[in-house]
């Protein structure tokens, strides 16, 4: 009984010949059909899409590398544009400010002082006393030339009577016409030594009015040199010395050298800017009056005054100045960095950037500022002109530009 139960019942196996087994299994209904047919069209565009888009990814990738290898092989250089000159603006040049007048005070006639009514800083007008000189010797000479004087003047009268009577006894046949010609040679002799002393006279009254110094003109006593019993000697003499010097600082002239490039720009009324190291900072107005109309065949400048008018005194003779000189631009010229300039033996050359190539563009330079350049002819405002050239830049060579910061693009020149 045991091992019956053991015994696991085999499945009845299927006859093939039985008619259940040779009927062919059913077909899925339509609609399930046509599900599948779309979900493998999806499957397919989802693979043509993704492989498109790597085809595409490749491509745009394969064409950017082509372009950067272009870019890093073709060279980059800085570019300014050229600036229209307006004006070509100024330049500064070295200046020294004299007095408008200026002059040294000496004395005309010989003595000591007595005493000096000035010093310096003191302003005087024209006429005022500025010293007093005593002169005991020119007294003494005026005195006796006065005597002197005297003498000859009764000398003459006393000619002229003779002459009156020698004419009276000649026409009365009574002297011979010789004695008539004496008697008038005398008269005229006696009438020169009269005109001999008057003149004295008023020489050496001429020089005791010297004993007073007066001032010649408005001014400023800059210095004195003599003091209260000094010896004194007439400048007309050997080892005179100055008792004042005297300016007139109302209005300073300021002197300055202008290079022989710039002479024609040179206009007589012109105004110019004027700085005075005494007040940094502040400029004063100066008009240029007049030049010396030659250059000088050492340093080849022109000499050139500008007048400063001075009515409150401020600027003080003797400074240093600067002046800032306008100067006219040229028509049609421009102004570049002057490290945008090749040498070349043809001549001078600058790099200008067009449709991707280099060309080397022949220029005319005008004036040469320092940093930057005047140029007449060759360039103009949009072309873009190569910064620091390399010496080896050759014309037509394939090359970018890329605008340089501003502060070394090319600005209106100030000199």
């Amino acid at each position: 009984m045991s091992q019956l139960a053991d015994v696991t019942p085999m499945p009845p196996r299927e006859n093939p010949h039985s008619p259940s087994s040779s009927q062919p299994p059913p077909l899925p209904p339509e609609g399930g059909r046509s599900s599948l047919v779309l979900g493998v069209l999806i499957v397919a565009a989802i693979l043509a899409a993704a492989i498109g888009y790597s085809v595409l990814s490749r491509m745009k990738a394969e064409a950017s590398l082509k372009k950067t290898t272009l870019a890093e092989a073709t060279p980059t250089f800085n570019i300014v544009h050229p600036s229209p000159v307006v004006s070509s603006g100024e330049i500064t040049l070295p200046g020294s400010a004299q007095a408008y007048m200026d002059t040294a005070i000496y004395a005309r006639t010989n003595g000591y002082l007595k005493s000096f009514k000035v010093d310096i800083g003191a302003h005087v007008k024209q006429g005022d006393l500025l010293a007093e000189i005593e002169t005991p010797e020119v007294d003494q000479q005026l005195e006796q030339a006065r005597a002197d004087l005297k003498n000859a003047q009764a000398n003459l009268s006393l000619a002229q009577l003779t002459d009156a009577r020698s004419e009276d006894l000649f026409k009365k046949k009574t002297i011979s016409p010789q004695e008539r010609d004496q008697a008038r040679t005398d008269l005229a002799a006696k009438r020169a030594l009269v005109d001999s002393g008057e003149a004295n006279v008023r020489r050496l009254e001429q020089l005791r009015a010297f004993e007073k110094v007066v001032a010649p003109f408005d001014g400023v006593v800059t210095a004195r040199s003599t003091d209260v019993g000094a010896l004194i000697q007439a400048s007309s003499t050997g080892g005179a010395k100055e008792l004042f010097h005297l300016a007139d600082n109302h209005i300073l002239r300021v002197y300055f050298s202008v290079p022989e490039i710039y002479a024609s720009s040179v206009k007589h009324n012109e105004e110019v800017a004027i700085a005075f190291d005494a007040f940094p900072g502040e400029k004063f107005t100066g008009k240029l009056i007049r030049d010396s109309a030659s250059l000088d065949p050492l340093s080849h400048t022109l000499n050139v005054e500008a007048d400063v008018e001075n009515p409150a005194g401020r600027l003080l003779p003797g400074g240093y100045a600067t002046v800032h000189l306008n100067i006219p631009g040229t028509p049609g010229a421009v102004t570049i960095p002057a490290n945008t300039l090749l040498f070349r033996s043809e001549g001078p050359r600058v790099g200008v950037i067009r449709d991707g190539h280099v060309a080397l563009v022949p220029i005319e330079i005008g004036h040469d500022f320092g940093n930057t350049l005047e140029v007449l002819s060759g360039l103009k405002a949009e072309d873009a002109v190569v910064l620091d050239p390399p010496d080896s830049l050759t014309d037509g060579e394939t090359a970018r530009g890329q605008e340089a910061p501003p502060k070394t693009a090319a600005t209106p020149a100030k000199k």
